[in-house]
């Protein structure tokens, strides 16, 4: 059978539709999610304290329950602590409508940790680990949490985790926990440094 010439260019147009729809689709995550892969939260830089960027009416709003769906909700806190709005992390995350998922408990214990309550963060890591023993990007701060305390065998075991987990030694969170380990709690130079380690005057 034939195909018209007319019908065989409607085909060609669909096929390259079907592979250029491919070739930008984003890629699928290894890691058990977080880390905001496919999220839309909006930017914390636009709006002050207690505020999101809405997208519906192009202005800034208050923050309140409902306002966003728990994944990106969860994804704004986090980008909130990484600007280092802790507190501001902490308030949103409590909007969740189900606070107890592995990515909402990672995120809620990476805030409280930087506030330095490592102990407490530490709670909301095993927490989400016990929800999703494959999160790869929890069991990193879990781990930089034991660096900070001191405890590197339970800094390695989470790395050990982690290369399981990734199938080797090249993702992202292994290899950040695992220059944390090897800079150790009070290495001059680290991000983990003690303000001892600042040089004299």
């Amino acid at each position: 059978m034939k195909l018209k010439a007319k019908d065989a260019g409607l085909a060609g147009r669909l096929a390259l539709a079907i592979v250029l729809g491919l070739a930008w689709a984003p890629a699928a995550r290894a890691d058990g999610g977080g880390g905001g892969g496919g999220s839309s939260a909006p930017d914390p830089t636009k709006c002050g304290s207690g505020e999101y960027f809405s997208d519906r009416s192009g202005k800034c709003e208050k923050l309140r329950a409902g306002a966003l769906d728990d994944k990106d909700l969860a994804q704004y806190a986090f980008l909130l602590a990484k600007a280092g709005r802790y507190g501001e992390a902490i308030a949103a995350l409590d909007l969740l409508r189900n606070p107890d998922t592995a990515v909402a408990l990672n995120y809620r214990g990476y805030a409280t940790r930087q506030m330095g309550k490592v102990d407490e963060g530490i709670g909301y890591y095993l927490r989400s680990v016990r929800l999703d023993p494959r999160y790869a990007q929890v069991r990193e701060y879990l781990g930089e949490a034991y660096v900070i305390k001191g405890d590197l065998p339970s800094a390695r075991h989470q790395l050990a985790k982690i290369r399981a987990i990734c199938g080797n030694t090249g993702c992202d969170e292994y290899e950040h926990l695992a220059a944390a380990i090897a800079d150790g709690p009070n290495a001059c130079g680290s991000r983990y440094a003690a303000r001892r380690c600042a040089a004299p005057e």
